[in-house]
């Protein structure tokens, strides 16, 4: 049986953890297993630039975290070395950056994770990962929007000149 201090300790960090938890718009769950401490280090630094929490988690803790949520469902990933990627803001940072790192490094993999608060699938993840940053997407829609302006503008200004030259 564990002291009262550890076991309110345990509780804390579950509560926080929870909290985390369902704030977060997407979380990808990983076995870091194998990676060096500077490839690490580059990841973590790589995720914190794009808004993403990244830590290391016993899989007790998280556990408990999701016990008797919609995301008890990962209990199943819940075994080895875990750590999680929670993202409040932008969609595809985390699926993204964890997605290519586990490309280039073979016991680094991806377990499973979240998305608005539903369990998804490794494929899920994958797909998110290969769509483009928010930046692009909103230049795309931007472009799409000014493209048929400025069509419009250079016709009223044929018109005007049309206009002058008579």
């Amino acid at each position: 049986m564990p002291n009262a201090s550890v076991l309110e300790q345990k509780q804390k960090q579950v509560a926080e953890l929870t909290e985390k938890l369902s704030k977060a718009i997407v979380g990808v769950v990983v076995d870091y297993k194998g990676i060096t401490v500077a490839d690490d280090t580059k990841l973590r630094k790589e995720l914190r630039e794009n808004g993403v929490d990244y830590f290391v988690v016993k899989n007790t803790i998280l556990g408990r975290a999701i016990a008797g949520t919609d995301l008890e469902e990962m209990s199943f990933a819940l075994e080895g070395t875990t750590a999680i990627a929670l993202a409040n803001e932008d969609y595809t940072a985390a699926a993204r950056i964890l997605s290519k790192f586990a490309e280039t490094h073979q016991n680094f993999k991806v377990k499973t994770g979240f998305l608005d608060g539903k369990v998804v699938d490794t494929a899920t993840i994958d797909a998110l990962a290969k769509l483009p940053t928010k930046e692009v997407l909103l230049a795309t829609v931007c472009s799409a929007f000014q493209a048929p302006i400025a069509a419009f503008a250079r016709a009223v200004q044929a018109i005007v000149d049309k206009e002058n030259e008579a």
